[in-house]
């Protein structure tokens, strides 16, 4: 296990009354047991139910945060992270889904590296089905723009470090696309990361993931991240596709049509030479920058 002066376990929670406390109770014997130094900082949402209550109520070693309105799961995050006391910090949800027995897998790979991320690639994983054509298609989209396979890309069982968080902190969301976030910055800046296998479990209480608006974040976030760290990544491929479109229509309209569609051709073709010359405008900024 890597040497450490301790661990912060930040933990965001939102109406988990039925989870919250089971969960506590388990991480803090966990804990003890295994001599680990430590914190546990759980940072309510604004909850609804009795989650704060049942937490105060619980007699355990635990610092409670509390947001006076529903912020989101980043913005939760954000506030443990900014609390915690030690560097290593690790992230957990409270529904269930996770075993908080697999954060000492995630301080035994801190060695050398500057994340580690509990990938939900074990042979329980109770993802449900609506999720998973976006989720795979997400993943692939992010893999292909930052050069890298990434196994899990919005985990929210993590450990970090909460120098490098601070680094990106401005640009880090406040809901569920923070994990995501957090793992694209860290990649296209050459961050080494850690996978771990882990289980995922149906959850206790009420999912808060809305599957269509989410999605739609997720890809944004996706773009807007490599075009804030690498814009070739995104304008060189759109600018390739305005040349071959270029070229396509001009052999087509040239040799199967009456008339040349020049305006159209000439049109792509400037698309494609404008597109090239922001993103090369953009890298320039971006390296610059760094």
């Amino acid at each position: 296990m890597v040497s450490m002066e301790g661990v912060s376990i930040v933990i965001p929670v939102y109406n988990e009354e039925e989870s919250i406390l089971e969960l506590l109770q388990g991480l803090s014997q966990f804990l003890e047991k295994n001599d680990i130094h430590h914190e546990v900082i759980v940072v309510n949402d604004g909850s609804k139910d009795r989650t704060a209550e049942i937490i105060r109520e619980s007699g355990l070693r635990v610092e409670l945060i509390e947001h006076g309105r529903n912020r989101g799961y980043g913005a939760s995050l954000k506030t443990g992270i900014k609390s915690a006391q030690y560097d290593y910090v690790v992230t957990i949800d409270a529904d269930g889904t996770y075993h908080y027995q697999d954060i000492k897998m995630l301080l035994e790979e801190a060695v050398e590296t500057d994340m580690v991320v509990a990938a939900r690639t074990g042979h329980h994983v109770s993802i449900p089905f609506i999720r998973r054509p976006a989720k795979w298609a997400i993943t692939k989209l992010a893999n292909y723009l930052t050069g890298e396979h990434i196994p899990d890309l919005n985990s929210g069982f993590r450990l970090l470090k909460k120098n490098i968080v601070n680094k990106f902190v401005k640009i880090l969301p406040d809901g569920f696309s923070f994990t995501a976030t957090i793992t694209l910055a860290m990649l296209t800046n050459n961050y080494k990361i850690k996978y771990i296998t882990t289980n995922y479990y149906k959850r206790k209480g009420k999912s808060k993931i809305r599957p269509i608006r989410d999605t739609i974040n997720f890809v944004q976030l996706i773009a807007r991240t490599i075009l804030y760290f690498d814009p070739l990544k995104i304008f060189l491929p759109v600018s390739a596709i305005m040349f071959f479109a270029s070229a396509v229509v001009f052999f087509y309209t040239l040799f199967f049509k009456e008339k040349l569609r020049d305006t159209t051709v000439l049109l792509l073709f400037l698309t494609g030479i404008i597109l090239l010359a922001i993103g090369m405008l953009s890298d320039v900024v971006v390296k610059t920058k760094e």
